[in-house]
């Protein structure tokens, strides 16, 4: 199978910056990038477009969206949208975001997080974006999203059109679940898979275990079974790398773009 599917997501090489990370990615044939809204900015983000499209890549993704718990929610995922368009970027991920401070009614918060997505959605539409609900480990779910479950994401997407409001999977995150594979195949049967994400889980986790993600083949998940399952469901789109940990961004870009097209082949493929 062709790595041709393959994606970098700019979090992977936190460090390496933007215009060195698209060079790398040109002289190692990889024709994707996933980007995040941080490193976007500080390039500045029509000089990001002229880069990425100077360079002949697609950007598969934004990172992020969401934080619904926040007060300016509405205007920054405004933003979110439009910088999203103007990259090209066809998704847009959603980290939904935790409790409201002091809050302890999860139920709430998520019931919040459908109404603030269908206030979106018209602007989504014009734009041209597909908004992507991430569900997140449960572990994140007090601080930073309380959509802990595909099935949950998909619950909240349901309302919407699917061209509108998809699904993110990221194996980091829901490799626990014993209903993933099921909810995997109703994403594909309702048309809401809208990015797939790989990242591995190792253990030791460190102090807050957000920084925990392992490139491909270094941890515990199932890689290889998540993408057939992805792909069964018609799914033909990109597979983005996206790890965050401390000892892969201390090592060279190019270093660690060749150990995630290796474990990618490997792994996942």
């Amino acid at each position: 199978m062709s790595l041709a599917r393959f994606s970098l997501n700019s979090a992977t090489t936190k460090r390496w910056p933007l215009p060195e990370l698209v060079a790398g990615c040109v002289e190692a044939g990889v024709r994707n990038v996933g980007l995040w809204r941080e490193e976007v900015a500080v390039h500045g983000l029509a000089e990001t477009v002229t880069l990425v499209k100077d360079a002949g890549l697609a950007v598969t993704s934004l990172c992020r969206g969401g934080f619904f718990n926040q007060p300016d929610w509405y205007a920054e995922n405004r933003r979110a949208i439009d910088e999203a368009a103007t990259l090209g970027a066809p998704v847009l991920c959603l980290v939904s975001g935790g409790l409201p401070a002091g809050g302890r009614d999860v139920d709430a918060a998520r019931a919040h997080i459908g109404e603030a997505i269908g206030e979106l959605v018209p602007h989504a539409l014009a734009a041209g974006v597909r908004l992507a609900i991430e569900p997140l480990h449960p572990m994140f779910c007090a601080d930073r999203c309380v959509v802990a479950t595909l099935g949950q994401a998909l619950d909240l997407a349901a309302p919407h059109p699917p061209e509108a409001v998809g699904v993110m999977v990221d194996t980091y995150h829901i490799w626990w679940d014993d209903q993933v594979w099921a909810q995997i195949d109703r994403a594909g049967r309702e048309g809401r898979l809208a990015c797939f994400q790989v990242a591995d889980w190792i253990t030791p986790l460190p102090a807050g275990a957000l920084l925990g993600r392992g490139l491909p083949g270094t941890g515990c998940v199932e890689l290889r079974r998540f993408r057939e399952a992805v792909d069964a469901t018609g799914y033909t789109g990109p597979i983005e790398v996206e790890v965050f940990h401390e000892d892969v961004w201390s090592r060279p870009g190019r270093r660690v773009l060749a150990e995630a097209l290796a474990g990618v082949r490997d792994h996942v493929l």
